[in-house]
Formats: structure tokens, sequence, C-alpha cells
């Protein structure tokens, strides 16, 4: 663990606070935020940073565990403190959770705390000061970096390996870049999505931005929850003909076989660590404001001693939803085929408490943000009959969550 200067002994304070802070204002331009219907914290500052080296995800609950460990608790009926992180996609590439030295949250219940983490000799900071916005761009320009009739080619090509035989289904994605004239500020792009999509997991770590509506992996306690989702389609604004569709996905044999792969992965992986998991037995459609996929729920009770989130992380990224099955095979074929660095797209967003408490989302629907240049991720999962053109849609669909966001000029 390490911090900006060199640590002694750290404390957390936690005391309720009056007024509606906006989660948004109290993360600024370089904070962290999560929020999902309404519920959840925003922190600012570091007071420590867990790295995690490459090759060594496998360790990544243990080291958490001992660093927020170290931390001397506050009262047990408030929030935690938290190390939160965006996990690359790569399971191999090195990693890094930060522990914001102030944190402000929401909960479920309504109430308002703030949670500040620092030397136990120092005055115990406030909440944070605002920082005003920066304007936005005036001008955009919006490419892919593969050519899209390319990238057709390519689904082609994963078609034509998955039917001669040891692939069963491969995830591929595209990028867009987004230059701006100006460097992107998070904060306006955070309320855009929080406004436009609340039920999903709404996120911002170290300039990445995220709108997922995938839970990847959830611990409360002894009980384990995740919400794989595979099978998408579009939504058009009008109910009838959005009702049409979900019930044509729910139909489409395509998809559903690409829905049950990943459910499989889910519930096998899982399973070791429980005492008992239950899947629902078909899955659901969920809406989103452009976009509804098929949803299926595994939930669960872990064995003791119970696993830390992250261990459960691990165990399951990448899934067949963002990589494929059998998975060597699929990271073999993006590998060589893909001809894109997905950085922190398809890897894992969330927090983790020093009791190996806390969630994970699938980083989907996000954005990179590197000075002016915004990297958009999108991708669909291609099984034997998958159709090109068909898949090439799919990804203009997905895309659109974080297009909507940043294209406002």
């Amino acid at each position: 663990m390490t911090g900006g200067t060199e640590p002694g002994p750290l404390v957390a304070r936690a005391r309720r606070i009056d007024g509606d802070h906006d989660l948004v204002d109290v993360a600024g331009a370089r904070g962290v935020f999560w929020s999902r219907d309404g519920v959840g914290f925003a922190g600012r500052g570091v007071a420590a940073t867990i790295e995690v080296p490459a090759g060594s995800r496998q360790q990544a609950g243990a080291l958490v565990a001992t660093a927020l460990g170290a931390i001397r608790p506050h009262d047990a009926a408030a929030p935690p403190p938290l190390a939160v992180g965006a996990l690359p996609y790569d399971p191999d590439a090195p990693a890094r959770l930060i522990v914001p030295a102030v944190t402000v949250w929401r909960t479920a219940e309504g109430a308002r705390w703030l949670v500040t983490v620092g030397d136990a000799d120092a005055p115990e900071p406030g909440l944070p000061d605002h920082e005003p916005e920066q304007p936005g761009p005036r001008s955009v320009v919006v490419e892919a970096s593969r050519d899209p009739d390319d990238w057709c080619d390519l689904v082609a090509r994963a078609t034509a390996r998955i039917r001669s035989g040891g692939l069963d289904k491969v995830v591929l994605a595209r990028e867009l870049l987004v230059t701006a004239d100006r460097a992107w500020d998070p904060r306006p792009l955070l309320r855009r999505l929080r406004t436009a999509y609340p039920a999903c997991h709404v996120t911002h770590v170290d300039g990445f931005l995220c709108a997922s509506p995938e839970l990847l992996v959830a611990r409360r306690g002894d009980l384990v929850r995740a919400q794989p989702m595979a099978g998408t389609a579009p939504r058009v604004g009008d109910p009838v003909a959005d009702a049409r569709l979900a019930a044509g996905l729910l139909a489409d044999p395509t998809y559903r076989r690409e829905h049950q792969l990943t459910i499989d992965m889910v519930h096998d992986t899982l399973l070791p660590w429980c005492s008992y998991l239950d899947a629902e037995p078909e899955p659901s459609v969920v809406a989103m404001a452009n976009v509804q996929h098929l949803a299926t729920t595994v939930e669960g009770r872990l064995s003791a001693p119970e696993p830390s989130v992250l261990d459960l992380v691990h165990a399951l990224h990448p899934t067949p939803a963002v990589g494929g099955t059998p998975r060597h095979d699929a990271l073999a074929f993006q590998q060589a085929e893909e001809q894109l660095d997905r950085r922190r797209y398809a890897g894992a967003v969330g927090w983790v408490d020093a009791t190996g408490c806390g969630e994970f989302a699938v980083s989907v629907r996000c954005a990179e943000l590197d000075g002016a240049v915004a990297h958009v991720y999108a991708g669909c999962g291609i099984v034997a009959d998958s159709d090109p053109r068909r898949e090439l849609a799919e990804t203009q669909a997905k895309l659109q969550a974080l297009l909507g966001a940043l294209v406002r000029v």
C-alpha cells in the first residue's frame, strides 16, 4: 500500500451529514464515482493506493484485506472505507485500487454519510470544495479505429472458425475515437449518464467512465449475486414495437444459445464457493434507454470462509459475455484478430471493503478519457450463425450510450 506521502497509521472517521449533496460535485474532475438507482458514493483524494502487480490478480483480495485491515475502524453502523478500482480486461495486466481520502455515501435508506481516511493526528477533513466545471467542447470528430466493413469481415472469419469446430463463441469489440477541441471534463458526462441510465452502474475511476447494465458479482456477508447479460436487441421508443423486439429476443435461438453459454459458465464457476446456488430458470429482458438485453440472476450463499469479492471477480472474469468460450481459444482469437487494445473496456469496475464484501460491474458502455480524446467501446458475441451486418448494428446501438453523453454540440 502506498500513498502520496510516507504513510503513518491511518484512521477512518465517519459522521452523518445533512443536505442532499450532489455526488458528481463531491467527486470533482479527478475523484471516484459509483451510482445506481440514486444510491452510491463519491470520493475525492487518495489516502492510499493498492497496487496489484502484473500476473497477480488472484492476490488482489488478500492485498486489499491487508491494506484496509490496517485502517483503524470507525462507527460500525457507518459505511466502511473502500478500495475502488477499474480493472483492465487483460487479467494478467497490473491493476490499481484507490482508497479515497474523503467519501460521501448516499444509502438506500436515504442516509448521508461522510467517511474520511487519513493520518490519526491530522484534523478531520470536511466536504470537498466545489470545483467549477470546464466548458464543454465546441466541436468533435468521431471516427472508427477499424473500418466497419473490415470489422464485418472479421465477424465472418469468426463464424467460419466457429463452424469449423473448437470455438463456440467469441466476443468482438469495436472502438470509436471521439476527439474534441478541448480536454474532456467527466462531470457533465456523468450527469447525462446518470439521468439517461439510472438503473445502470454509472461510474468514474481515473478517467474511465462507465454506464454498465451488467452486474459481474456482488457479495454481502455470505450472500453472492450475479446478473449475467448476453443477447441484445434495440429499442425504438414505441411500446408496441419494443415489446415485439423483446419477444423476438426471447425467442431467437441464436441469442438464447449465446446467453446460456454465459449463464452456465457463471453458475459453474461460483458453485464451488457456495453451499447453495440457483439461477432463474428463464431469462428476462432488461430494458435500457436504447437497447434491451437478456439477463438471468444467479444467487446463492457462500461457504465459510467466504472469499473476497475480488476472488470471485478473478474466477469469473472474463465471462463468455465479454470473452467467449472456450475461454482460452476465444481469447487467443481476440488477440490474433481483434487488433484492439481494450484497456479497461470489458474489465471490471467496482469497490471492496476490508471484509471482502463489495460489488463489481462488467465494464461495458464505457469510455477512456485521455485529454481531448475519448476512446469509446462496444462489442457483441459471435456464434456460428451470427450475421455480420446485424452484429455491426448491435455495436452501433450500444455505442450510442456514451456517444449520446459525449456529443452535445
